[in-house]
C-alpha cells in the first residue's frame, strides 16, 4: 500500500513539471525516493530507487501507470493533473 501511495505522490509530482532527465527526489514516511523522468514514444518514464534499497519504474501513459515497484507489478490510473507546479521562493 505504501508503494502505491509513493507511485501516486511521484507521478503526480511528474505530470505537474517538465520532463527532465535530472536526478529529482522527495520524501515520504520517512523514505527518501530519488528518480529521473524521461518522455520515451509518447509516455513518461520514472526510474529510480528508495532509500531503503528497492527500485522502481513507471510508465505514464494514456492516463494509467504501470510498471514495477521493489520488483512487484503494479497499475493503476493516474492522478489527475491540477496544472503547473508552483514552487515559492524567498
Amino acid at each position: 500500500m505504501t508503494k502505491t501511495i509513493f507511485a501516486a505522490a511521484a507521478v503526480a509530482l511528474t505530470l505537474a513539471t517538465p520532463a527532465l532527465a535530472s536526478e529529482r527526489s522527495f520524501k515520504r514516511d520517512g523514505v527518501t525516493y530519488t528518480y529521473t523522468t524521461l518522455d520515451q514514444g509518447g509516455a513518461r518514464v520514472l526510474e529510480g530507487r528508495a532509500s531503503e534499497g528497492s527500485k522502481f519504474r513507471l510508465v505514464v501513459r494514456n492516463g494509467w501507470v504501470k510498471g514495477d515497484v521493489a520488483g512487484k507489478p503494479v497499475a493503476f490510473r493516474a492522478p489527475k493533473s491540477t496544472g503547473p507546479l508552483q514552487v515559492a521562493q524567498r
